[in-house]
């Protein structure tokens, strides 16, 4: 197990990082997601190549903040994502990052850390805030195992017909998570990320695919569709209801529920989720975008 203390505490500064956004970011990015968007390589409506909306997507994860996850790593999970998007970033930008530990609270048998974090630009504009719940269990010692597969898929949400009839149906976007794509997302340390004897050592029984990973794959499917009214707007609260494994495919998809006016624009409210290939929903919430 961990020698870290527990020390995570609401207020508690996590440091600042700082990225040059070049070709090789970019190119790393496209790798761990497979989303080749030609707007992250060419013309796009800042001119040149610009950012995915998700660039950072794991600048909250204990490899690049470590302090702030609890000692004892045994069965912990990623519950909860939320971002804000403000502005798009052109290749060639610098970036600078900070985060906090603004929140942690008792959810049923878990110790739920919530760190925030906040992307700025070269002038220091912010660009984008994100906030991720990671999750611990209060007592280790009574789980031999954190997740069963069969009685997980048991007892897993499935995706369920619309409730009422959606303004719109998005395309969506399908992947296969296999370990060449956990390797690119999560790596290169071995980890129970995108390793399997990795994951057996904290209580699982295969590779648990990173849950930032699909929501890469919702943002994917909203810059499709929304373009700049996604990465310059958008903005999404996802909870992780589900275990995805590695070898796994999901499907991201989403509907249009209502469309609002913001000022002279309006803004499009999604209903957002990804599901396995037998229905069995892995993650679901809500999400926004501008409409041109």
């Amino acid at each position: 197990m961990s020698e870290w203390i527990d020390d995570s505490y609401v207020g508690k500064y996590l440091g600042r990082h700082d990225y040059v956004v070049d070709e090789a970011m970019i190119a790393g990015h496209v790798a761990a997601t497979r989303d080749a968007h030609p707007w992250y390589t060419g013309e796009s409506p800042v001119g040149g190549p610009l950012a995915p909306a998700l660039l950072l997507h794991s600048e909250q994860y204990a490899y690049r903040l470590r302090d702030w996850y609890l000692p004892k790593l045994f069965g912990n999970l990623h519950i909860k994502q939320e971002w804000d998007l403000f502005r798009a970033v052109p290749v060639g930008s610098g970036l600078w990052t900070h985060g906090m530990i603004t929140d942690r609270y008792i959810r049923k048998d878990r110790d739920v850390v919530v760190m925030e974090f906040s992307i700025f630009d070269g002038e220091d504009v912010m660009v984008a805030r994100g906030r991720c719940h990671q999750s611990f269990l209060l007592d280790v010692d009574a789980a031999a195992t954190v997740v069963d597969k069969d009685q997980a898929a048991k007892k897993a949400p499935r995706a369920e017909e619309a409730r009422a009839e959606p303004v719109e149906v998005l395309e969506p976007v399908r992947k296969v998570a296999d370990l060449e794509l956990c390797m690119a997302f999560s790596g290169p340390n071995r980890n129970y990320h995108n390793d399997r004897e990795e994951a057996k050592k904290l209580g699982f029984p295969d590779v648990v695919v990173q849950g930032t990973m699909s929501t890469t794959f919702i943002s994917e499917m909203l810059t499709n569709r929304f373009g700049m009214g996604w990465i310059a707007g958008g903005k999404m609260s996802l909870n992780l209801t589900n275990v995805l494994w590695g070898g796994e495919a999901v499907t991201a998809c989403g509907v249009v529920r209502q469309v609002t006016p913001e000022g002279p624009r309006r803004r499009a409210h999604l209903d957002v989720w990804t599901e396995k290939d037998d229905g069995t929903k892995t993650l679901a919430g809500t999400a926004s975008a501008l409409l041109d």
